[in-house]
Parts: C-alpha cells; structure tokens; sequence
C-alpha cells in the first residue's frame, strides 16, 4: 500500500499493476498487527501509534488500537483528548476501536502474567477479526504483556532518538572503535519473538526502526549514527525507516488529540505553513515505509466507535471478559 500526495489529499494506490501482485486483501482476512515498542521512553512511541492510526482511518480502514501502557496509557489520553476535541468543537474526526488494558490485581506473578496474557490475547483476537489494522502501543519498559504482543506483531516499530544513548537499546557500541559489539537484550527479545510467531502460526515479524528527531544539520554524530544503524540492520535483521523531526507542533497537538493529518481538514490550522506540510510529509513517509499489504476497506459505523472511546474504563473491563 503506497500513500501519495496528490494536492491537499491523501490518497491509497497499489504497488503495481504486475499479475504476480499478491490480491488485495479482504473485511474477511484478518488484519494486520502493528506493534509499536522499544524498552525506552520518550522516543515517540504514543506519537507515531497515533499517527499511523489517523493516516489508515483517513484511508477509510477500520483500524483497532490497543494501550498496553498500564501506567500512563498515553495513547489512550491521545485518543479521549481527541473525543473531547469532537465533543467541544463540533468537529468531525474518524475514530479507531480502542482498548487499553489494566494490570492484573493478583497477587501471585505467574497467575498475574498468566491472565494479562490470556486478556491481551483475547483482545488482539477480536480486534484482528473486526478491523483491517490493529495498531498496539506498548510501555517504554520490558513488561510481559508488551513481550506478548511482540510475539503477535505482523510489523513491529522501534522508534529511537537519534543518539547512540537510544542506539544502545539495540546494540553495544564499541565507544572508541564505533563497532558492534553484541545485540542488546532488546534485539534478543525481538529475536524471541520471531521465533515464538513462526512456531505459533508460521508467520513472519517484519521489523522496523524508525529514526525520529532526526537533525538538519550534516553532524558528524548523524553520519556516524547512519553508518551503525546501517550495519546493525543487516546484523540483526531490521529495516530503517524515516521518522519525524523535532517540531513543536507534534507536542501541541496532544492536548486537543490531533494529528499532522488533522489540522488542515478541520480548518483552524490557518495558512499552512511549510514546517506543517513538511511534518505531514513524514507522517506519510513512514505509512509508506511500513510496507502494509493492500486490502480492502472494511465498512464500519464511525458513531459507534466515537461512544466507544467515550467510556475508555468500561472498554478496559469489557476487554477483560473476552
């Protein structure tokens, strides 16, 4: 699936038009997984999740969305922010189906893990049968649900700061040398993961990392960077995507839960300025990055969903009984 430019819209078209083109998937396939998770925070995690999720509902997907972050449920705060942007300004947003999940109240580990698995599980079951797209958002920490949904991801997302202090979530780097030493226990439980969904299902784990705040400036730290993300994606396995640069307005939008593929369509964004335009840019770059296979949209109720994001406590417990 390619998303374009074409004017002021964004718009879907395939691959190619070649006979050996796989067919487009259809409302009965189930969707595609796509984990966003690293074990570090503030990377941008929260923020591609919700960029990604806007870009496939403004496609006219049905895109399921799943906060796996028990402690601060940032994307799920993105989302009611959104809902209440709907609600106080008379504006008109596409909406996923959300879940978030709690943390499980037994006191004895194994039971505990045992029964975030099973909910996890469950939800990611009923999203993959009811949407196009399920898009997970996971804790900036290792935490064993978030080591679940990696096992079930389709495409997994690893945002990082460009700076060897988030590179060395991936790799040990040889300071003096810039070599690689050996993968980071993050890349292990990536590999993990592999392993665990080929045994599972046969399937594949197509890994992404995403470099964000990225600078202007030609520095040698950049270059540097670029030169040992190249080497350690062809070590362990990943593939390198564009991310979003350091701009003011990606923070600005939270706390009305929008997006770069928001501000123009609902007409309050002013004259567009070409640090907007350029923003939005990045946003399709890494959708087109992502590789996702073409489908066909599902049809879905829009108002439904936006009642759904309305309660998000009682969608946590509906969740929980699945």
């Amino acid at each position: 699936m390619t998303v374009y430019s074409r004017g002021e819209e964004v718009s879907d078209q395939s691959q190619g038009t070649s006979p050996a083109a796989p067919a487009p998937l259809g409302p009965a396939d189930p969707a595609t997984v796509i984990v966003f998770g690293n074990e570090k925070g503030g990377s941008g995690k929260s923020t591609g999740s919700m960029h990604v999720i806007v870009a496939l509902l403004r496609l006219g997907f049905k895109v399921g969305s799943l906060d796996l972050d028990m402690r601060q449920w940032t994307l799920t705060r993105y989302l009611s922010n959104r809902a209440a942007s709907m609600k106080n300004e008379g504006i008109d947003l596409p909406m996923p189906i959300h879940v978030f999940l709690s943390r499980s109240s037994k006191p004895n580990r194994s039971e505990a893990e045992a029964e975030d698995r099973q909910r996890c599980e469950a939800v990611l079951k009923k999203l993959r049968a009811e949407c196009d797209f399920v898009v997970v958002d996971c804790p900036g920490t290792d935490t064993y649900v978030g080591r679940v949904a990696h096992g079930h991801a389709d495409k997994l997302v690893t945002p990082i700061n460009d700076s060897f202090i988030d590179l060395d979530m991936l790799a040990n780097v040889d300071g003096k040398t810039g070599e690689i030493i050996k993968p980071s226990v993050y890349a292990e439980m990536v590999w993990e993961a592999r392993k665990q969904r080929a045994v599972r299902d046969g399937g594949s784990l197509d890994w992404i990392v995403m470099r964000n705040r990225l600078s202007s400036l030609a520095a040698r730290n950049k270059q540097e960077m670029e030169r040992v993300v190249g080497v350690l994606a062809k070590r362990i396995g990943f593939r390198v995507a564009p991310g979003f640069s350091e701009r003011v307005i990606f923070r600005e939008l939270f706390l009305r839960g929008l997006t770069m593929l928001d501000v123009f369509e609902i007409g309050d964004s002013g004259k567009p300025q070409l640090s907007h335009v350029a923003a939005r840019q990045e946003v399709r770059g890494l959708l087109n990055a992502l590789q996702l296979p073409n489908r066909t949209p599902t049809p879905h109720d829009r108002s439904a969903e936006y009642e759904a994001i309305e309660s998000p406590p009682l969608m946590g417990e509906d969740a929980s009984e699945d």
